[in-house]
């Protein structure tokens, strides 16, 4: 009697193995006919195709700009509040007495509304990537269009998180230290357009360092490198990952570090992610599926 459950369990394996197999082979000979059809698609392509493109990529164009304009139309009304929650980091540790200063006549009325362009700009970036991915999908194999769903969704996830952790991580470090290091003498009186300008470098420095998983992931299955050459160069990562950060940040040790070691962490995280999800890279996918057809 113990034998029937260990034989029905064998079973089990048995057909969830074949059913996987027939998934990969379902999988296999999809791409093979997609392959197939944009191959005949591109003998047939005529510049009237091409103007076809054209024409939608201008239509998404239009899409993102409206999409852009809109979410600023309903946040320009609050465009002050916006920016003193921006420069509440700042504000928070400037010395008694002191406060953000104007130097050009029109920039109280300019920068608030100028964050409020960018802020909707940074808020609509879901939508400006289903807009690329729309457009591209049609291009893409089977194999491909289930990779660059997750790739767009957690580009998208880590791009904010970078911005976060700037501002509730980076910046009150950062100003406290600035604020320490104050000179006798000197009083700290920042222009609201030089801040402006600062903290959207900073915000696009963070965010683009935490794309870095997304970046080994598409390199992976470029088969540009393999996991274990990136793994092997984890010195030269992050050496380069303090220079990245000497660049992009202001000369501090303290802004410097939070950006490096962040990046290398992700780095370990990219390497770990790529290992588990990418299979096989895209040139050997194509090759295989040329010879299946042939």
């Amino acid at each position: 009697m113990t034998d029937e459950p260990e034989k029905s369990a064998t079973a089990d394996d048995e057909h969830a193995d074949a059913a996987s197999d027939h998934a990969d082979a379902a999988d296999e000979h999809a791409d093979a006919a997609e392959e197939a059809g944009k191959a005949q698609g591109a003998e047939n392509d005529t510049p009237q195709t091409l103007l076809g493109h054209l024409m939608e990529l201008r239509s998404r164009l239009l899409k993102v700009v409206v999409a852009v304009l809109v979410v600023f139309v309903a946040l320009a009304p609050f465009a002050k509040h916006i920016f003193s929650l921006a420069a509440a980091p700042l504000l928070i540790h400037l010395p008694e007495g002191t406060s953000m200063i104007a130097t050009q006549p029109a920039a109280p009325f300019l920068t608030p509304f100028k964050l409020a362009l960018l802020v909707a700009v940074f808020i609509t970036i879901p939508y400006t990537l289903y807009q690329v991915w729309a457009f591209v999908a049609p291009g893409l194999y089977l194999r491909e269009k289930r990779l660059a769903a997750p790739l767009l969704i957690s580009s998208t996830v880590l791009f904010y998180s970078g911005i976060a952790f700037a501002y509730f991580v980076v910046f009150p470090l950062m100003f406290r230290f600035f604020t320490a290091v104050l000179p006798d003498g000197v009083e700290m009186m920042t222009d609201i357009g030089n801040y402006l300008d600062f903290m959207m470098a900073l915000f696009m420095a963070f965010g683009l360092a935490f794309e870095v998983p997304v970046a080994i992931m598409l390199m992976v299955w470029s088969g540009f490198v393999k996991p274990e050459a990136l793994a092997a160069k984890r010195a030269y990562v992050l050496l380069g990952a303090f220079v990245v950060g000497m660049l992009l940040t202001p000369p501090d040790f303290i802004s410097q570090t939070l950006l490096a070691v962040p990046m290398y962490l992700l780095f370990e995280v990219g390497i770990f992610m790529a290992k588990r999800f990418v299979t096989e890279p895209r040139e050997q996918a194509e090759m295989a599926g040329s010879d299946q057809r042939q």
